[in-house]
């Protein structure tokens, strides 16, 4: 079940804990997608958090948000570019989207294999997406005070499963939130070193989210494929050079 919007706005733009959550994994997309220049970019569930370094050069950026989590305006201050939607049915036209970013989107959802399918549609031609879900083994998914404590969490291999059974082709993965999800001053004031340590050391650092950008893959065609051999010019003359003789 999808969050409240309120709920999830508190906690990214109103607790040291969430900005420190939001710096983690904005960093960690920007390292994956450093620029978008004249792209459009897609985020879904609650993730214009993540957009916000797109919005100077992409074309057009858009933050949809599914009608069970509710809307907020965004960005704050410049014209809104977020709008409600229904989970599966995106107000976008086909392979519309260059880059798309779901944060709080496929972890919650009761459809998920609709909802993977929609992300499928709305991507163009090469576009790129990047699924950002709860760890499973990590600290974050185990503790209900932030967002990535609800829904269901995933292993990498359950998430690049998932995606490929859905025509997409795992490329790069990363990790994020590797200090604990704790408001103490102290874990607060060490999250920068942490997350820089466990990034060089993820197999001893179990990071509180995966980040997997995939690109579409484009369905093969159908029915089998016939190859028609063109006959050379000595074969198209075999009439002539080999006249037949006709019955008496």
């Amino acid at each position: 079940m999808h969050l409240d919007v309120q709920d999830l706005r508190n906690f990214y733009y109103r607790s040291t804990l969430g900005r420190a959550a939001q710096t983690a994994i904005r960093g960690r997309l920007e390292e994956i997608w450093p620029e978008a220049k004249g792209q459009t970019v897609a985020g879904f569930g609650f993730a214009v958090p993540l957009l916000r370094p797109y919005l100077a050069e992409a074309r057009r950026v858009i933050g949809l948000m599914p009608a069970p989590q509710g809307v907020m305006p965004w960005p704050a201050g410049m014209p809104n570019v977020s709008v409600l939607c229904e989970e599966t049915a995106w107000p976008l036209e086909t392979g519309r989207v260059d880059k798309l970013v779901v944060l709080h989107g496929l972890e919650t959802s009761e459809r998920p294999t609709e909802l993977l399918d929609e992300c499928w549609r709305v991507l163009g031609p090469g576009g790129k997406a990047v699924f950002i879900v709860p760890n499973r083994a990590g600290l974050w998914s185990r503790s209900d005070k932030t967002p990535f404590g609800h829904g269901r969490p995933y292993t990498l291999g359950q998430l690049e499963t998932q995606l490929r059974k859905h025509h997409f082709l795992p490329e790069y993965h990363s990790s994020a939130l590797y200090q604990p999800p704790s408001y103490r001053r102290f874990w607060l004031k060490s999250g920068n070193l942490m997350e820089r340590t466990g990034a060089r050391l993820p197999r001893i650092m179990a990071g509180g989210v995966f980040l997997v950008e995939v690109s579409k893959r484009v369905h093969p065609p159908r029915g089998s494929v016939v190859r028609d051999r063109a006959p050379s010019a000595l074969e198209a003359l075999d009439g002539i050079r080999k006249p037949v003789a006709k019955p008496v």
